[in-house]
């Protein structure tokens, strides 16, 4: 009688809540989640905006939280949607100081589609000039009405700065959390969504995804939109290794055959499925690496017909939500009537050689974002005079291709390179670092901007304070032969090191 009473007594396990911070750019989301977890995600943030989703872990006394950090910055829609269709609370961050902006209605119409309830934090209260009340008022012609006025809505005063109402807000999330009773069961088959996919050089395809149900383990096969993956290791918000993983855990995964899409939902599967998944989809290549020929036959039939001047672009980034967002961003300048923008080709991953010759073939130019093209792509690039530009922070890449699109893009300046130089030995001369070099490539200019390469590692960068030959002083030194070379700004010189010269030159 006692274990029917058990069984009959015994309920679901409570699942943990996903949280989901949005909010317009630069109204303290990931400064919120430092206070949080006591850590500083927001100095190695370029530009000081968060420009991927990060997921991670934090436990408190009342139980433990998921949250995932959404950017802020209009470019990040998709990315926001995504965030909210995975998320079972959102905590909508309102600055005191601004109020409501663009893109906190935005965030409160992806909610209110995702059908997700909504904690708003009013962070900034330590400023002078921050005005709480005004934000109520505002977010009140949105839906939102506190709950201390009759509303539904839970409100939080904090100072993500100061670290102040931390532990309200928290406990309010909890009160939210048990309100939903959210349960899971961590003994079924892992289901989930992969929040980011990106290409690591040293491991392959990986994968951040958010267990939503169950338990993912080490060997487990799961699938995720047709792409059939078997765990080879898991790491947890922290980069530590683990060998599973239960449900509103976020994880790093490796062991995709090829990139999954930031987004995609996934669930494990039985071998004999797999199989089957992979039988169908066996000779369908992955979207992002497939170059896109009727693309380009189509644009230059458009530029006849139409007579308008169109810029055809081919976008690599490092991971693909940040590659969706480009694009989205791109597309919205593509109205303007004196030029067209023209994405002939997106993806992840390094600036390959097709994509010079592509861009090379539709006269076009290679964006890059948190990427840098190798040596020899640069001289690829250069000798079929396309033009590669590299950016890490979002919002300049936007201005300077709508600048561009407009004609009015200033002259900045662009290395072009110089030539390559192998280290054989290295000697002093009056405490001066002498590089005894081969020139490989192209030749050694004096004056010129120099980096050491180790391993295809930056060592340091400088310049070339002087060049000998036989105990001569020259000007430069060309390709197969020998030179002593000294740089400025660099003491770190060793056997076997390439040093490449370049000239930077100022371009319109």
């Amino acid at each position: 009688m006692k274990k029917v009473a058990k069984s009959q007594d015994k309920k679901p396990p409570v699942k943990s809540p996903v949280v989901t911070v949005m909010g317009h750019v630069d109204h303290g989301k990931t400064l919120l989640l430092d206070a949080i977890r006591d850590t500083d995600v927001v100095a190695s943030e370029k530009g000081g905006i968060t420009q991927h989703i990060g997921a991670y872990k934090i436990k408190t006394k009342g139980g433990e939280i998921t949250f995932i950090d959404t950017p802020g910055h209009e470019a990040f829609t998709a990315m926001r949607a995504r965030g909210a269709k995975a998320t079972d609370i959102v905590v909508l961050v309102v600055a005191a100081s601004e109020g409501v902006m663009p893109q906190t209605v935005e965030a409160i119409n992806h909610a209110k589609s995702a059908e997700v309830p909504i904690i708003v934090a009013i962070n900034k209260i330590d400023l002078p000039e921050a005005n709480p009340d005004r934000v109520k008022k505002q977010l009140m012609e949105h839906g939102l009405l506190d709950e201390k006025l009759g509303g539904t809505t839970l409100f939080c005063e904090v100072s993500a700065k100061k670290k102040k109402g931390l532990k309200e807000l928290l406990s309010t999330i909890l009160l939210e959390a048990e309100m939903l009773e959210l349960q899971s069961n961590p003994k079924k088959p892992a289901e989930g969504v992969v929040i980011e996919a990106k290409i690591d050089k040293g491991r392959g395809p990986v994968a951040t995804v958010l267990i939503q149900d169950g338990t993912l383990r080490l060997k487990d096969i799961f699938v995720a939109n047709s792409n059939i993956a078997k765990v080879r290791a898991m790491f947890d918000d922290s980069g530590e290794s683990i060998k599973e993983a239960g449900p509103s855990t976020p994880v790093e995964v490796l062991g995709f055959s090829f990139l999954a899409k930031a987004g995609d939902t996934f669930k494990v599967i039985s071998e004999n499925q797999a199989r089957e998944i992979e039988k169908k989809s066996k000779e369908q290549v992955g979207p992002e690496f497939v170059l896109p020929k009727l693309t380009l036959e189509t644009l230059f039939a458009r530029i006849e017909k139409k007579e308008i001047k169109e810029l055809p672009l081919i976008i690599k980034a490092d991971v693909t939500g940040t590659k969706e967002a480009i694009c989205t961003s791109l597309e919205k300048l593509s109205f303007s009537k004196k030029a067209r923008l023209v994405i002939i080709h997106s993806g992840v991953g390094s600036i390959l050689e097709s994509d010079i010759m592509l861009a090379k073939s539709a006269n076009g130019m290679v964006i890059g974002f948190n990427i840098k093209p190798e040596a020899r792509i640069k001289m690829l690039a250069e000798k079929e005079a396309v033009k590669i530009y590299t950016y890490d922070v979002i919002y300049k890449l936007i201005e300077d291709i709508e600048k561009a699109t407009l004609g009015l893009l200033p002259p900045e300046y662009r290395e072009k390179a110089v030539g390559r130089a192998v280290v054989k030995q290295v000697f002093k001369i009056k405490k001066e670092l002498i590089a005894g070099c081969l020139i490989e490539g192209g030749k050694a200019q004096k004056g010129a901007k120099a980096r050491v390469i180790r391993l295809n590692n930056i060592i340091g960068e400088g310049s070339v304070s002087s060049l000998k030959r036989f105990k001569e002083d020259v000007s430069e030194v060309k390709t197969g032969l020998e030179c002593g070379i000294s740089l400025d700004g660099i003491n770190d010189i060793k056997e076997a090191d390439a040093i490449e010269m370049f000239i930077k030159e100022e371009v319109k």
